[in-house]
């Protein structure tokens, strides 16, 4: 089964378009793309289209969208299965004149009255054969006016073994397997013949997919060698949990990648934590996609599930923002403020996210953050001006005001200016940063008030420190 060491490295990620790209999948891509990278070989792009009630235009472009978002491109694809009917057909044509395929005229009511006879006998529920064109077998009449389905002539005895990249040598009875339906009454093809096909077509060398494609394996091993082409290497990687440890669902929150694009979330971030979520570098728990693909190694990944951990998407989220250029942040977040009326162009935004980002886990709460300098005034509560400023704070706040209409306007002279003013009303930095804070911003809580004033322009604090 294991390709010539001199055989090019070639994976895929073939996801179905019935739906977002999942968080699952993802990491498959991810995973198989870092896999590619590491050999230095190729990352096929494959939509499995053939569920034409399920797979919609929408449901391809967000796979695409997500794979972008991610910067997973592909160096080859994408390619549609729906594009290669006319293989699929020869194939299963010459298989059909060779004798590993067959016509089967048994009715889907018949096929569930086999299974369950087999289940009253204590046997596994399948297909039993009727149409297999056995030696010295006689077969039914066919009936007339009946299309039939083509199967595969699964080996009877013996069994499938492959040694998987993750879970290790696996090995599955044939006798466990049907004779597997490889096309429709109407001539299209099932999912696992398309499957083998353009694996074969596309010399695929490593297939990486979730466990449950375990059982899809020995079934299209065997295809593979009755049609006598190589076979990939196999790895099955184990599912993600939500925190609670059951099946990651809708219930834990998002699990649609481009959910988290518009939750804030950094692609490079994104790639961070979902790489460490069933693969592992030592202790490393940051690390660029250069290095991602520099370690990444199959020897490395988990037999065990993984488990989803929002928290920790948020401390790996808030590092990459931290270490982001500002102006780069600056960029990502301007479409966001201007969504929510703001004017990020009122401000030096670059200087802004310096002094919000370290407060900050996602682009969302940075967006918030930076509404204090660029949007809307917030009037502040009448409780909390009731609680910290009296009369002598009034006075204090005149005469920062008046200061503030002369001072070099730069922190460090503003913050000079507080200090002047604390000395000489005999006050404490907080007597008067929260009554400022309450005039010019409408919370008691920013970041250091001279660095929120100095952003903030002087024009736009003195207007409102005069209309209090």
């Amino acid at each position: 089964m294991t390709q010539s060491p001199a055989t090019r490295v070639r994976t895929r990620f073939a996801p179905s378009p019935t739906g977002f790209l999942h968080l699952g999948g993802a990491r498959t891509a991810l995973y198989a793309w870092a896999y590619a990278k590491h050999h230095q070989g190729d990352f096929v792009l494959r939509i499995e289209d053939t569920d034409l009630e399920r797979s919609t235009p929408e449901a391809v472009q967000a796979i695409l969208d997500g794979m972008a978002w991610l910067g997973l491109a592909p160096d080859e694809g994408p390619f549609y299965q729906m594009q290669h009917m006319t293989r699929y057909k020869a194939v299963i044509s010459q298989m059909l004149a060779d004798g590993t395929a067959y016509h089967c005229y048994s009715t889907p009511e018949e096929v569930n009255a086999m299974r369950e006879r087999a289940r009253e006998l204590g046997l596994k529920p399948k297909y039993d054969g009727t149409w297999r064109p056995d030696l010295g077998k006689t077969l039914p009449v066919v009936p007339a006016n009946q299309a039939p389905v083509v199967r595969f002539k699964n080996p009877l005895s013996g069994a499938t073994q492959w040694h998987d990249m993750v879970k290790g040598p696996i090995s599955i009875n044939n006798e466990e397997l049907d004779d597997l339906i490889i096309a429709r009454p109407d001539g299209t093809p099932t999912y696992n013949f398309c499957v083998v096909v353009d694996d074969w077509d596309m010399n695929i060398t490593h297939v990486l997919r979730g466990d449950d494609h375990v059982n899809n394996t020995p079934r299209q091993i065997n295809i593979l060698k009755a049609l006598n082409a190589p076979l990939p290497e196999y790895g099955h990687l184990p599912m993600i949990l939500g925190p609670d440890g059951e099946k990651l669902s809708k219930r834990h929150g998002a699990v649609s990648v481009m959910a988290y694009e518009q939750e804030g979330y950094l692609a490079e971030a994104m790639i961070n934590y979902l790489a460490r979520l069933g693969w592992s570098h030592g202790d490393e728990e940051i690390f660029s996609r250069e290095q991602l693909v520099q370690w990444f190694d199959s020897n490395s990944l988990s037999k065990s599930a993984s488990q989803w951990d929002p928290k920790k998407l948020n401390w790996v989220n808030a590092h990459y923002i931290k270490a982001a250029d500002n102006h780069w942040l600056a960029d990502a977040i301007s479409p966001r403020l201007v969504a929510l009326g703001a004017d990020p162009l009122k401000i030096d935004l670059p200087q802004a996210v310096e002094l919000l980002k370290d407060r900050c886990e996602t682009l969302v709460q940075l967006t918030e953050a930076s509404l204090l300098f660029c949007g809307a005034p917030v009037a502040p509560d009448p409780e909390l001006v009731a609680k910290h400023i009296n009369d002598e704070v009034r006075r204090a706040v005149a005469d920062f005001t008046q200061g503030a209409t002369e001072v070099q306007w730069q922190r460090q002279a503003i913050g000079a200016l507080i200090k002047s003013v604390l000395a000489q009303h005999q006050m404490k930095m907080p007597q008067l940063a929260i009554p400022l804070r309450l005039i010019v911003a409408g919370t008691t809580q920013t970041p250091a008030i001279d660095a929120v004033l100095e952003i903030m322009g002087r024009e736009a604090v003195l207007k409102r420190l005069r209309s209090f």
